[in-house]
């Protein structure tokens, strides 16, 4: 198996394409196009500032998670950094790994290089609702390098009655503790180059809510969820081909 056969795609019809143009005529739609993208750009820039200037809320540093050498606070899961990064992984108990948050695999996914964030002194840490040795599995299969922790016995405290997912930004002042940030929904999606890629293409995300117009494929709902393929989320479909375990109740190597 592999990533062309596996994906789902659209038959694309005469209709499904952009009209055809001379490179000049291109250029002006692009250059018009393009004073938008700046503004969008600006607003942005204005955005982030204004989260930069947002209150901040105390948690108690003692929360505690559990991680590969057993319980920790939410303080020590900063590594001595200044900032954290915890983005909050949704966990199906008792379930498969097929049938695992297709959303969280695909935002985990995604998360590679670190050292970038560390030189800022920020540390990004996963805090899953599942409990340590089975989510840990889960990751393990996935390849993941990203710190991980259970937050199960801590969640309630941590999400405040908020969403089941999300990506929250917490600042440590000595042994004190402050959330400075939280979102979610597509407000995560920084976390994703997947999205903004999509999106400039001509067909997008494919995804049904999408502005596109009459015609233009979107072969992602009939697959049981945006980011999912052959019924499992997608990026699972290459580990598998690499011949890792996703039995979730085997013992760690």
């Amino acid at each position: 198996m592999n990533d062309r056969t596996n994906t789902a795609h659209a038959d694309i019809g005469a209709g499904a394409l952009p009209p055809i143009v001379d490179r000049a005529t291109w250029q002006a739609e692009r250059d018009a196009l393009l004073v938008r993208e700046k503004a969008h750009t600006h607003e942005g820039d204005a955005i982030a500032a204004a989260r930069r200037r947002l209150p901040m809320v105390e948690v108690p540093a003692d929360t505690p998670l559990t991680g590969p050498d057993g319980p920790v606070t939410l303080l020590e899961t900063f590594e001595g950094r200044t900032q954290l990064i915890a983005y909050f992984h949704m966990w199906h108990d008792g379930h498969p790994a097929a049938e695992q948050c297709e959303g969280c695999t695909f935002f985990n996914s995604q998360v590679r290089e670190l050292s970038y964030l560390h030189a800022r002194d920020v540390t990004y840490a996963t805090f899953c609702k599942g409990p340590y040795e089975v989510s840990v599995r889960y990751r393990d299969f996935m390849g993941w390098d990203v710190p991980w922790y259970s937050a199960r016995d801590s969640i309630g405290a941590l999400h405040a009655d908020r969403s089941a997912f999300g990506l929250a930004c917490y600042l440590r002042d000595g042994d004190r503790v402050f959330e400075t940030y939280w979102t979610t929904g597509r407000g995560v999606e920084p976390l994703a180059p997947t999205c903004g890629l999509l999106d400039m293409t001509v067909y997008g995300r494919q995804e049904r809510w999408e502005d596109s117009p009459a015609g233009w494929p979107r072969p992602r709902e009939n697959d049981g969820g945006n980011w999912r393929s052959a019924g499992r989320p997608t990026a699972q479909l290459s580990r598998l081909e690499a011949g890792r375990s996703d039995d979730l109740a085997a013992p760690r190597p």
